[in-house]
């Protein structure tokens, strides 16, 4: 018989339609639409959602892309942006004394245009309270801070001065979408029109102003201009981004973006072992029908064609069904959080779509190739002499075939070849040791169900205990696979939910209720005790107060910074501004030291040490310095090497003594390079600190204003109740796309107990036979699952733990940590759920005449 490729096609979709009634196609079939949906909801929601939540945290920023320089842009890049297809908006800042009357005060300028914002929108109080405006001062306004109108004494109405024009207060700004957390802004705000900027004849040559053109423009835009951005950077210009420029939103983006990548990946690992069961049940029940067609003369290619032809059928149909769930479900995601995303998000493209038909494509190659290629060995002897089956798909053949399917799904969702090849190897080891564990859990069982009492009623629980543990104990190839299956689910399952609990607990630990929303910048060395003191116990928590001193990076290892620095870190803006300095007996709370030690375990650290010859000699002595991890691995540093600093017109020699990891989420005082006690104290300083009041503390506020003018208060309320919201909406993002994983993991249970129907069909039977009622069979079922399901258990948390440990610290960048509610609510919550689903599905075993039971050995 030979089959051309309409028969072909006509026949295995007859065949596909006769095989819909098995229990072990619709396995296959909603395994299959589960991994689609699953991969095709996160990746359309993490698209759009990704896009979205940019979107809105660009508005710290003021735009998708902010550039920086001294002096204003040429007409060639704003041509280039503006043809790129990116709206343009200028800002000019700079610090200058706004009067009104006698009273006299420093203010930080925003000069902005027409087009400001480019996002959100400014609270302004206008005259009749607090409102939302998307728009800046008009042409002859001003808009004022409430403090600087506090310092100054102005109300709406008056006339304020700015160089050498008069502004008309039009409002008071409460809040800015684009408020700036930098220290750059230590005085308060005065927001006037780009339009009256010449008349303040404030920019003249030598000033220091900062102009920033701020752009807004879909992603894939900013994309393409990444080589003319980088450009830029070596030119000198800052390049600002939400990745690169806000850290506490950069990782909070990244670390929901990874869990979200790993839940999709753990749902299709776990629809990948649904499928590998259910296919096994699906190809002994074929063997039969592939004997009688090659009786009729089909080869084998032409077998393999039919069966292949068949479950390709069947993954399109689950395809199609998983795209229509996973774009349901994307949509249901955005529509719960409808009220966290204030923008409009775009609207979903192709790719995911396509990426779901090839994970489920790449599943079933992976998952069920290997165990399908038996069909095209079966004699066609099988139909006259049952004992001739071919010898079943290696497990190795199957665990290879998988492992390189599931590897480079998980390199092309999180593109890091690293990562995938060593989670993939860790589980392979994993796999080893589960195998070896389960075969000595299983031989264990087999000499407790031995020891068991042998007498008793037919009712009695140990018997059914003691018959349960015999039958996984002799069958133990079959139990042990299953055992590995539902170790791999809870494994799964339990790793989504710890890492969603973990990253929960990061985040709300991130951003707790009393994290400072103030930082007091420029407080004098003889204002210091006052300032505690007036700050009291109003302060619900507060930083230490860190002395500061401003230098400038002159030489790296005797070099040039930018010679002695990569060629991509040359543009970096810490070697064109000065750094804030400060010095530290203790390692400041949020850091921790990463390589070398801490100032007082250095060799001369005690007094006649090199503190003593600083003192002496402060111009040529080299003096250690702590130096924060990032910066170091940017300019390429290491322990040993040194920076030079000038600090007015004096330079002193650090040598990095040792490298610190810090917090750069807690808003609280970090600095980039901290010197010891007994070096910068000679030179002129100021201290900061931060610490947090409450909404209704405005006395103490007021109070601090008056008593000390000079103090500049930092407002940063506005950007925590950004962070919050978005981390709100990540969060939630987070614990709906669990429940997919969930059902995932359900769906491994239905097909591993579908495929053993069968054998324990005969099982049943037999006990039947001997004399077993309903009851009995019902225990002795029930007391097999939850054998299974609790040695499955305590497996699956022992993975956990370790897969938990090892993505922490290679993706998540978090600590890792024991679970000890993991080991006792596993085993026990898997013991409940495969004795509750096994015996569900072998209810209607239990109903059966023991003659029909027995047939099911045999069935095809």
């Amino acid at each position: 018989m030979s089959l051309t490729a309409l028969r072909l096609a006509r026949f295995s979709a007859r065949g596909l339609a006769r095989d819909l009634r098995a229990a072990d196609v619709r396995a296959l079939f909603v395994a299959l639409a589960l991994a689609v949906a699953a991969s095709t909801m996160i990746g359309f929601f993490l698209d759009r959602l990704d896009r979205g939540l940019e979107r809105q945290a660009s508005q710290l920023l003021g735009g998708d892309l902010v550039l920086e320089q001294g002096r204003p842009f040429d007409a060639e890049l704003r041509q280039t942006l503006e043809e790129a297809g990116l709206v343009l908006s200028d800002q000019v800042d700079m610090v200058s004394m706004a009067s009104l009357g006698d009273a006299f005060q420093p203010a930080s300028v925003k000069v902005v245009d027409r087009r400001y914002p480019l996002y959100g929108g400014v609270h302004v109080d206008l005259g009749e309270g607090t409102e939302v405006v998307a728009r800046g001062p008009a042409p002859g306004e001003a808009w004022l801070a409430p403090r600087l109108a506090l310092l100054l004494e102005a109300e709406i109405g008056d006339r304020v001065r700015v160089g050498e024009t008069e502004l008309t207060v039009a409002g008071l700004v409460e809040r800015e979408p684009d408020q700036s957390a930098g220290f750059g802004n230590f005085n308060p705000r005065l927001m006037m029109h780009m339009d009256d900027l010449a008349a303040t004849e404030l920019v003249q040559d030598g000033s220091r102003v900062e102009f920033e053109l701020l752009a807004a423009g879909p992603p894939d835009i900013i994309d393409d201009l990444a080589p003319l951005l980088a450009q830029l950077r070596r030119d000198g210009v800052e390049v600002r981004d939400v990745h690169r420029d806000r850290p506490q939103l950069g990782n909070a983006l990244e670390r929901a973006e990874r869990y979200l990548s790993l839940a999709g990946l753990a749902a299709v690992l776990l629809a990948g072992v649904a499928v590998a069961m259910a296919t096994r049940r699906y190809v002994d029940r074929h063997l039969d029908t592939a004997a009688l067609m090659r009786c009729f003369g089909a080869t084998q290619r032409e077998l393999i064609r039919v069966f292949s032809l068949q479950l390709l059928w069947l993954a399109l149909a689950a395809s199609a069904v998983g795209a229509v769930l996973g774009l349901a479900g994307q949509a249901g995601l955005l529509a719960l959080l409808t009220a966290f995303l204030p923008m409009e998000l775009p609207p979903p493209g192709a790719l995911p779509l396509w990426l779901g038909v090839l994970t489920a494509l790449a599943v079933l190659v992976g998952f069920a190739g290997p165990t399908l290629l038996r069909l095209k060995k079966v004699s066609a002897l099988k139909v006259l002499r049952r004992e001739l089956d071919p010898l079943p798909a290696s497990a190795w053949l199957v665990v290879a075939m998988a492992s390189a399917v599931f590897g480079g799904l998980l390199w092309l969702y999180s593109g890091d070849l690293g990562l995938s090849v060593g989670l993939l190897l860790g589980g392979l080891v994993m796999l080893v040791v589960l195998w070896g564990l389960g075969s000595l859990l299983l031989g264990g069982v087999l000499r407790l169900a031995d020891r068991l009492p042998r007498r008793g009623g037919q009712d009695d629980l140990v018997q059914a205990l003691r018959l349960g543990g015999a039958q996984l104990a002799r069958r133990r190839t079959a139990s042990l696979g299953q055992l590995l299956a539902f170790s791999v689910t809870f494994f799964a399952m339990a790793m989504i939910a710890l890492v969603r609990g973990d990253l929960l607990t990061t985040w709300e630990a991130q951003l707790p209720e009393d994290t400072p929303n103030y930082f007091a910048i420029n407080i004098q060395p003889h204002e210091r005790e006052d300032f505690e003191a007036t700050l009291g116990s109003a302060a619900d928590a507060r930083s230490a107060l860190y002395p500061m001193v401003r230098g400038r990076i002159t030489a790296i290892n005797d070099l040039p910074p930018r010679e002695a620095v990569p060629a991509d870190a040359r543009g970096d803006n810490t070697l064109r501004r000065e750094l804030n300095l400060t010095w530290r007996e203790t390692l400041p709370e949020g850091n921790r030291l990463v390589a070398g030690q801490w100032f007082d375990a250095l060799e001369g650290a005690e007094p006649g040490g090199w503190l003593g010859q600083v003192a002496a000699e402060p111009a040529v002595t080299r003096v250690p310095i702590s130096v924060e991890d990032g910066l170091a691995e940017r300019f390429g540093l290491r322990l040993g090497d040194t920076l030079t600093f000038t600090i007015g017109s004096e330079e002193i020699v650090g040598e990095l003594a040792s490298l610190r990891n810090l917090d750069w989420d807690s808003f609280r005082p970090n600095f980039f390079v901290i010197f010891p006690p007994g070096v910068l104290e000679r030179f002129g300083h100021s201290y900061i600190t931060a610490f947090h009041l409450d909404a209704g503390e405005t006395t103490t506020l007021r109070e601090l204003v008056r008593a000390f003018p000079g103090v500049t208060l930092l407002n940063v309320d506005a950007i925590l109740g950004q962070v919050r919201e978005l981390l709100t909406q990540v969060t939630r993002a987070v614990e709906l796309v669990l429940g997919f994983v969930l059902l995932a993991g359900v769906s491994v249970l239905y097909a591993a107990l579908t495929a053993s129907r069968p054998v324990r069909a005969h099982e049943s039977g037999l006990l039947r036979v001997f004399g077993a009622g309903n009851r009995m069979l019902s225990r002795v079922q029930g007391a097999e699952f939850a054998i299974l399901g609790l040695a499955s258990g305590l497996m699956g948390a022992l993975l956990a733990e370790l897969a938990t440990a090892a993505i922490y610290l290679a993706w998540f960048d978090l600590a890792p940590r024991l679970h000890g509610g993991l080991w006792l609510a596993l085993p026990l919550g898997g013991a409940l759920l495969i004795g509750a689903i096994g015996h569900l599905l072998s209810r209607d075993l239990r109903r059966q005449a023991p003659a029909a039971s027995l047939g099911l050995l045999g069935e095809t």
